[in-house]
């Protein structure tokens, strides 16, 4: 080999690499969230410490085995669906009992495969329900988790559930913090039990703020069902989530985004979304479960980012069924008051797409 020859050969192999690394950058993996009140899943076991009567054998509902499974398997089979036929990346989960519930539900349903984790809360609810939230581990890395609690705002109301917050890693090794939440619901009436709603957005408002003054880059999702719609105070008000503005310029890279607010808009076109909600409710499409995210997510040129484009709510028709008595379709749940009906669950999923760029 002539000796001129070698800075040539070097220029070409330097320009090789830099292609390569370009290519890298331009590498992308798209990680599907999913947030789904799965209405009661409950094992046939009482617990001691919890009022589960009403979901064992010899009760009312006549809650067995049998039927326990057949909710397993339809919940995952509800999940992968909703993930596009493959397992989400994420997923928040509202209204789970216990670890054997997460157990059954990930390694003894056809979820089994897709090879999850969960991590969970233990509150003090009366009923015993929490929140949980899957992983893929190959996916996200759990770095830190928390339970954070909440003080009733009146001496004597009921406990609620804990708000469960996950720092994580993601496999460019950002740092993704995802909050999961239930809050109170309006069993006694909207106004008269809006101030406990109010007090768990206040605690997780801050802790939200807390996150965006200790993180360079804070890249926040809130998922769950809030039992309050994007108009409703705790949301709009307290959480201040509302719909992504229209030019990116304007997004603030610490405020809170609704990525599913403009569905159930007033001027929305019903033959748009024709379900504009994930609950119904005398005849009334709701949004009660949300996906907000921090401004920062809503940016084309972050290396992970989404939009409102790229959020939906699941209406598998399998989900659905007739609503003889205000027409149209609702969520085909698994009871109906004492009544068992076989469905999924009183809520529908909602989901959102986060592209993740190397």
């Amino acid at each position: 080999m002539r000796l001129y020859a070698l800075p040539l050969l070097l220029l070409l192999a330097a320009l090789f690499l830099a292609t390569r690394v370009q290519g890298a950058e331009r590498d992308t993996l798209t990680l599907r969230i999913v947030s789904y009140n799965v209405e009661n899943l409950f094992d046939c076991h009482h617990d001691s410490l919890k009022d589960d009567y009403e979901f064992l054998p010899e009760a009312a509902r006549h809650w067995n085995y049998s039927k326990y499974r057949k909710k397993l398997d339809a919940l995952a089979r509800t999940l992968i669906a909703t993930g596009g036929w493959t397992p989400p990346a994420l997923v928040a989960l509202c209204e789970v009992e216990n670890d054997t519930v997460m157990r059954d539900l990930t390694r003894r349903s056809i979820l089994r495969e897709a090879g999850y984790r969960y991590l969970m809360t233990h509150s003090p609810d009366r009923r015993g329900i929490d929140v949980a939230l899957l992983y893929q581990p190959h996916l996200f890395k759990p770095i830190h988790c928390r339970s954070i609690r909440i003080a009733p705002p009146k001496s004597g109301q009921q406990p609620t559930r804990d708000v469960l917050h996950v720092s994580g890693l993601l496999t460019n090794l950002d740092t993704l913090d995802i909050f999961v939440a239930h809050l109170p619901s309006r069993s006694g009436g909207a106004k008269q039990t809006e101030p406990y709603r109010l007090a768990v957005a206040r605690r997780l408002k801050a802790a939200v703020d807390s996150i965006c003054l200790r993180r360079m880059r804070p890249q926040v999702i809130l998922m769950g069902d809030f039992n309050d719609t994007p108009a409703d105070r705790s949301i709009r008000h307290v959480l201040k989530a509302t719909a992504p503005p229209r030019s990116s310029e304007t997004i603030q890279p610490h405020a809170l985004y609704h990525l599913l607010a403009r569905r159930t808009a007033r001027h929305a076109k019903p033959w748009q979304h024709p379900i504009r909600g994930s609950y119904k409710y005398r005849g009334r499409w709701q949004l009660l479960d949300h996906i907000i995210v921090s401004g920062l997510l809503l940016s084309p040129g972050a290396p992970l980012h989404t939009s409102e484009d790229m959020a939906g709510i699941a209406t598998h028709p399998f989900l659905l069924t007739d609503d003889p008595k205000h027409g149209g379709h609702q969520p085909w749940r698994t009871y109906q008051g004492p009544r068992y009906l076989g469905g999924y669950s009183d809520h529908l999923p909602v989901y959102a797409d986060l592209r993740l760029v190397y």
